[in-house]
């Protein structure tokens, strides 16, 4: 059990060191989280983007000097595609999304030619170090999937899964969220979360326990469990939560982010290598706990 981003942190240290191909470099919470992590020991760099603004940007902070390599690139598509292909070729271990659009990186990794597909569905797990909550905990997906299917609900949890067995987890818990804990046909999330938790029990979902439906007050506090009568190994004490819709997850994580005073990387899961991907306007946080966790789980294409 990982209690929070330093013992991750941790863990990244004790293994050889990464490098990481970052795309659009141009921007400075992303250059920042880069050199922190390099200046940690954590990983070696190759920025991809606009030379004369990166140098600028990092100038302005005090920095001209770069132990990394730096490749001019002043198109978003053209960036997006050499630092693709940079994995491909083993030259990088992990992407991260400098300022540029999503759709643009994950497009170039799903090229057909260059791209480092694996034919898994990609999925986004946000990592959230939460104040009151004994252990990270893994949201998926409030950043991709708008409507997932019953399918690509089974790939969602596969991919958070395959994260945290990394991580160290033997059999992580996971929590198939919904506004109530009984199956109700009306609900169809409530009918997805008690088929996914037969699966699990099949063996069809990876080494994991899947609980659902289960409310969230329940996945999140054992007291809750008691009160409800709810028995369960995931009441109280959720590794993965599986959200039913982009909405449920977007909301629960910038709650919790914004109100609740937690911590996030955002990893995408799924292609050749993670991706350490954060919204363009996040912060150097954010940028440097998603470089933290790639480092650790990129080992798993090799």
């Amino acid at each position: 059990m990982l209690k929070n981003f330093q013992e991750l942190k941790k863990l990244v240290l004790k293994r050889p060191k990464k490098i990481v191909a970052v795309s659009c470099a141009n921007d400075w919470h992303t250059l920042e989280a880069v050199f922190k992590a390099h200046e940690d020991g954590l990983l070696d760099y190759i920025l991809v983007g606009d030379e004369n603004k990166i140098r600028e940007i990092a100038h302005e902070h005090g920095i001209d000097n770069f132990s990394g390599s730096v490749i001019n690139c002043t198109d978003e598509k053209e960036s997006a595609e050499i630092t693709v292909r940079l994995v491909r070729d083993g030259k990088a271990d992990f992407l991260q999304k400098g300022l540029m659009q999503t759709k643009t990186i994950l497009k170039a990794v799903l090229n057909k030619e260059y791209g480092i597909p694996t034919g898994n569905l990609m999925s986004n797990v946000a990592l959230l170090e939460i104040p009151g909550y004994h252990k990270i905990v893994g949201v998926t997906d409030g950043g991709m999937i708008m409507y997932p299917t019953y399918e690509q609900k089974e790939g969602m949890i596969k991919n958070a899964v395959r994260m945290f067995n990394y991580m160290g987890y033997d059999k992580p818990k996971v929590a198939a969220i919904c506004a109530l804990e009984i199956v109700n046909p009306k609900m169809p999330e409530t009918v997805d979360a008690a088929n996914l938790k037969a699966a699990c029990e099949r063996g069809e979902l990876g080494e994991c326990y899947v609980e659902g439906p289960i409310s969230t007050d329940i996945a999140f506090k054992k007291e809750a469990a008691e009160i409800k009568g709810f028995d369960s190994p995931v009441a109280g004490d959720a590794d993965i939560v599986l959200v039913p819709n982009i909405s449920a997850g977007n909301m629960m994580v910038k709650g919790m982010l914004l109100f609740g005073g937690a911590k996030m990387a955002g990893v995408v899961m799924g292609a050749k290598c993670p991706i350490a991907l954060n919204s363009r306007s996040a912060t150097f946080e954010e940028k440097y706990y998603a470089l933290v966790a790639c480092c650790l789980i990129s080992d798993i294409i090799k």
